[in-house]
């Protein structure tokens, strides 16, 4: 049995990296599956990779309106939203003193604001159709506190920890169920892109940061992925609230 057989996905964020890997998963399980992006060919070639229940929707989720507009396409297409997963991100670097108030303006409106009013969108029509829902956030374990570089981040992402546990208390009697991911050090394109241009790395560098790790590679986008589909899915169970941490170190162990 597929655990989201004839659910409509909405993964924004999802037209590379972990969101693609989310949307792969999710069709993989019989889903329905939208994808929000910037960039048309990417998305678009998404999409045809992930057959006719697939979609693209160009969004920017910077932007408030553009984000809630996004999930008003789906509804329009596919007549409603079972699952929301919002895994857009901006890591662009800065520390608290040399963040300027553009970046962190930035960082603000891809990590917080626009999974805010996706969620408010995606959850007014869970809550119109008197049917459950379920969303899922995917956040970083550096919102613990993080590295000095990642200030901007780091605030963004911890105000969308407080979110998340907000909404699902505030829906809970609408059986919709919202939950967070902290992953740690993750193998995507974006994260090859942000070590060669913040931290000059070169070919090489993710076998070399691989083996100093405990389990000897950096987290895998489908290992997310799968992790994922079952916080959407009815095998979740009762679960809300919850903000679970996706890493192999160990939050408060110390050598």
């Amino acid at each position: 049995m597929t655990l989201l057989k004839d659910k409509v996905v909405l993964v924004n964020g999802g037209s590379q990296g972990v969101g693609a890997a989310i949307a792969r998963a999710c069709v993989r399980e019989g889903a329905k599956v939208a994808v929000t992006g910037r960039r048309p060919e990417v998305g678009e070639a998404l999409a045809a990779e992930l057959g006719p229940d697939a979609l693209y929707v160009r969004a920017d989720l910077s932007d408030a309106a553009q984000a809630k507009a996004a999930v008003g396409t789906v509804v329009d297409v596919y007549g409603r939203v079972d699952c929301l997963v919002n895994s857009a991100g901006l890591t662009s670097r800065g520390t608290l003193l040399d963040t300027t108030p553009e970046l962190f303006d930035a960082h603000i409106a891809i990590n917080l604001k626009g999974p805010f009013f996706a969620m408010q969108a995606a959850v007014a029509d869970m809550v119109s159709r008197g049917e459950p829902g379920t969303v899922v956030n995917i956040i970083t374990s550096s919102a613990h506190g993080g590295q000095p570089f990642l200030a901007p981040y780091v605030a963004a992402k911890a105000g969308l920890i407080g979110l998340t546990r907000n909404a699902a208390h505030a829906h809970r009697w609408d059986r919709v169920r919202i939950n967070g991911l902290n992953i740690g050090w993750t193998a995507t394109e974006g994260e090859d892109a942000t070590q060669r241009a913040f931290h000059g790395a070169e070919d090489g560098w993710l076998a070399e940061a691989s083996a100093k790790l405990p389990m000897g590679k950096l987290g895998q986008p489908d290992e997310i992925a799968d992790f994922v589909v079952l916080l959407l899915s009815d095998r979740s169970g009762v679960v809300t609230g919850s903000v679970i941490d996706w890493d192999q170190n160990v939050l408060g162990g110390l050598d």
